[in-house]
């Protein structure tokens, strides 16, 4: 994710199930769960969990169902059967097994969650028998299981647990905390056992879109998250809405019923209306300087290499690279979907041994690939790559990237070019930002109203100015008029949406807001009631009591200026109203200054389109 997890192919297990031991069951008063338990007559099903940024599923969640009919179908009352008869780890055990089982005979893609309690990690059929003997049997490596506590137990012993998950991360098994916010756990949970994986409960997830106090709490845990480098997936997701603001938000992972339903036989990629959903992005709030003020992609990056087959032997796999001197990297792909990476430094690495040709040569090159490789979407952004490639592992920025549409191998990308437009991306954006309130500036306030244009998307343009601000400076000096412009930006920030509205600092005390929330009217009349409000507290008390101050005009003479006070000149752009953002900044200085005209302190919403004036200077 961040790499949480990049996506990982599957192989055919192999064509035999390795046999289980009979299972020895003490004597319960419920025949039904011991019938189920015996006859293992349980289903898995799979519920995919999707990464945003590369727009595939990274993983899937194994859940269980009893036969269908029955009372325990459901695994509320399967469990809470087993729970009543003294017999959960024994059938977490056997949930496990068939989930596995059926995990490797659908050969899906990707990581597998598998929910544990905390009080069945130590039993010896998990640590011995299921990770130790039934992986490999499998034919799944220990790095493709995450294992995800579930929180209906209270934990009672946590040095012992942390002594139990070392044991399980030593093996390559990462471990996740399920329904953050929900139960025992919370955040103590989080804080005893650092996971690698956080998965937030889905109340704080549905109507997120609307609740700006969910909101704010999952912006918390995300924050949390970065500190701690866990990374988070969004549980519960089942309005297109919320599956928007969750992936807007930067949240690198969700999942839920509007993504896919638990199944038997799941996809291994998306639907086209999740698909549809990912394509239909607002315009980013974090624009860069790309061609057209597009961010540049994965695409951009993206070298055709020639596949290999995984059928193809290691002896072809050296003769491309010694042909091919300035090809690194060589994916393996089955059919059109890419399986693995084979590197120039590992293969020559295992050919510098002794006799490894004469044994290996005519081998299959599946058998020496790297079987993970980072896969990504060609519409990823270069940002999104770059934190992948930052959390992931160090293996990735040696080996690069494969690039996918829907799925299908495109090509491959190098680590080197992605950090190297990261930094060039990096330099242009600190050039462009207000050094006072780091605020972006002209030129990206350009590209975004572009942007917004180019996408039809309707907005608000709203120039803000501060009244009798040079008066003020003047009395009270320079840093503090840099402390009011700080206080605007600050109001402006906390009032705009963060996840909708471009918050820009033209300079001095002129500042651009484009709204994209609906509501934008009502937002500027706050900005200006709380600008006036707060600007008490950065005057004398005697000024503040007379509600102005003295001082000198140009011509040397004394006279009384209000307060500071605040003018928002704003517009709402409707789709094909405007050609270019030279357009949209004349007509918001026209309306801000029919807002200074009127006596300043107020909002000024030009309900037509006036004919252009002069712009502000945004060069």
């Amino acid at each position: 994710m961040e790499a949480l997890l990049p996506r990982i192919p599957s192989f055919a297990p192999p064509d035999h199930q390795p046999r289980l031991a009979p299972l020895c069951l003490p004597a319960s008063r419920d025949s039904e769960l011991l019938d189920i338990m015996a006859r293992r007559a349980l289903c898995p099903v799979f519920q995919p969990i999707i990464d945003f940024r590369v727009q595939a599923y990274i993983g899937f969640e194994g859940l269980i169902r009893g036969p269908a009919g029955s009372r325990l179908q459901y695994p509320d009352a399967l469990f809470r059967a087993a729970k009543a008869a003294g017999l959960s780890c024994e059938l977490e055990h056997i949930c496990r097994e068939v989930t596995l089982q059926a995990f490797a005979r659908l050969r899906l893609p990707g990581r597998l969650f598998l929910n544990v309690t905390p009080g069945c990690l130590a039993d010896g059929r998990m640590m011995e028998g299921t990770i130790r003997d039934l992986l490999p049997q499998l034919g799944i490596a220990p790095g493709r299981l995450v294992i995800e506590l579930t929180e209906n137990q209270r934990i009672t012993d946590v040095p012992e647990l942390q002594s139990v998950l070392a044991d399980y991360r030593a093996q390559g098994v990462q471990i996740a905390i399920d329904d953050l916010g929900e139960g025992f756990s919370n955040l103590r949970m989080w804080s005893d056992v650092r996971p690698d994986i956080v998965k937030i409960d889905r109340h704080f997830i549905d109507g997120i879109a609307d609740d700006r106090m969910k909101y704010h709490f999952v912006r918390a845990m995300q924050d949390l998250a970065e500190s701690c480098a866990a990374h988070l997936v969004a549980e519960g997701i089942e309005r297109e809405e919320d599956f928007s603001t969750i992936r807007d938000m930067g949240i690198a992972c969700g999942q839920g019923y509007f993504i896919a339903v638990p199944e038997p036989v799941p996809s291994h990629h998306p639907h086209q209306p999740v698909m549809t959903a990912l394509g239909r992005q607002r315009v980013s709030l974090s624009p860069v300087g790309a061609v057209g003020g597009k961010p540049p992609t994965a695409q951009n990056l993206m070298e055709y290499v020639r596949p290999l087959a995984p059928e193809a032997d290691n002896e072809h796999v050296i003769e491309r690279f010694e042909k091919e001197p300035d090809i690194d990297v060589l994916p393996v792909v089955e059919g059109t979907t890419p399986v693995g990476l084979i590197t120039r430094h590992a293969i020559f690495d295992q050919l510098a041994r002794p006799f490894w040709r004469e044994l290996y040569g005519r081998k299959p090159c599946a058998k020496f690939m790297d079987a993970a490789p980072l896969i990504v979407d060609q519409h990823a952004t270069v940002q999104e790559l770059g934190l992948m490639l930052a959390r992931a592992d160090k293996r990735y920025l040696l080996d690069g990237f494969i690039v996918t549409e829907n799925g299908n191998y495109q090509g491959v990308g190098g680590s080197h070019d992605l950090m190297a437009l990261i930094t060039e991306m990096q330099i242009s954006a600190a050039r462009y930002a207000n050094p006072l309130t780091q605020l972006p500036g002209n030129v990206p306030i350009n590209e975004h109203i572009d942007r917004l244009l180019e996408a039809r998307a309707p907005f608000a343009a709203c120039y803000a100015d501060i009244d009798n601000f040079k008066p003020y400076n003047d009395t009270y000096g320079y840093r503090r008029g840099d402390d009011v412009i700080q206080l605007l930006s600050r109001i402006l920030r906390e009032v705009a949406d963060p996840r909708l509205d471009f918050v820009g600092h033209v300079g001095g005390d002129d500042f651009v807001v484009l709204f994209q929330s609906g509501d934008w009217e009502r937002r500027c009349q706050e900005i200006v009631s709380r600008f006036g409000e707060a600007v008490g507290g950065v005057v004398s008390d005697e000024d503040g009591m007379r509600g102005g101050y003295l001082a000198e005009n140009r011509k040397g003479e004394l006279v009384f200026h209000p307060l500071p006070s605040l003018s928002i000149g704003a517009m709402g752009v409707e789709t094909g109203s405007y050609d270019s953002h030279r357009e949209v900044a004349a007509a918001a200085s026209g309306a801000k200054k029919q807002a200074k005209k009127a006596g300043g302190g107020m909002v000024f919403v030009e309900r037509r389109r006036p004919r252009p004036e002069q712009p502000f200077r945004l060069c």
